[in-house]
């Protein structure tokens, strides 16, 4: 993409009332949205599904499109991929889903206490190196996150081309006693849900060019006792 197509998207971004730009000052001084999404933004009482690292927003908008009786967030550092997303919602008239330009582990900022249903993660930066561990979405740092955003019984859902970040996962999975749903080391091999199939990624297009398999897991926090 071109600097000056770039610079039309930032600038088109703005135009947007589903499009929320949060920087950490603005996070740490309050969201007003945070504890409030359902009555103060979606003004309705769905559950929220919240997608991290959301890119061009194919889940955060197809998913909204498959459940309109659930409210969707997409959440991205890069604004130029998520104008695509935007630019989606405006045209297909998707009214329960929005986007937000921030860094993810800020989420505690931008959401309150059990106000998450479930979190998507898709296709992420795998941090191959082991002393990127912490910033691997599906770390214990961010797991920690995770707990203090979304519900008891939520779910958390990984699909990725990386054979070592989803058995890094699966690991984390099992040795901290979380529930592991289901798992699949290639969502086109088998008779899955149209969610997993029905919906793809820019980048997930490109690795399946490439022969590559689609893995997918789905698992359930570990109750703690204050929680």
């Amino acid at each position: 993409m071109s600097k000056k197509n770039k610079l039309q998207h930032f600038a088109e971004n703005e135009t947007f009332d589903n499009m929320f730009q949060l920087s950490y000052e603005h996070l740490i001084k309050g969201f007003e949205h945070r504890g409030n999404w359902s009555n103060g933004f979606f003004k309705n009482k769905h559950d929220i599904t919240v997608e991290l690292g959301c890119g061009k927003g194919e889940y955060t908008t197809g998913l909204a499109s498959m459940f309109p009786d659930m409210n969707f967030v997409g959440i991205d550092i890069k604004g130029a991929r998520i104008w695509r997303g935007l630019k989606n919602t405006e045209e297909g008239n998707i009214k329960n889903a929005a986007f937000i330009r921030s860094r993810i582990n800020l989420i505690e900022y931008m959401f309150g206490p059990n106000e998450i249903s479930n979190i998507w993660i898709t296709f992420p930066d795998p941090h191959p190196s082991v002393i990127k561990e912490k910033r691997r979405l599906t770390s214990p740092q961010f797991i920690e996150r995770y707990y203090k955003v979304l519900k008891p019984g939520g779910t958390i859902n990984l699909k990725t081309d990386n054979i070592v970040f989803f058995e890094y996962t699966l690991d984390i999975i099992k040795n901290n006693g979380h529930e592991l749903l289901y798992q699949t080391y290639d969502v086109y091999g088998e008779k899955n849900d149209p969610i997993l199939t029905d919906i793809q990624t820019f980048y997930e297009k490109k690795w399946l060019i490439n022969g590559t398999k689609i893995k997918f897991l789905k698992f359930r926090l570990k109750q703690k006792q204050d929680h």
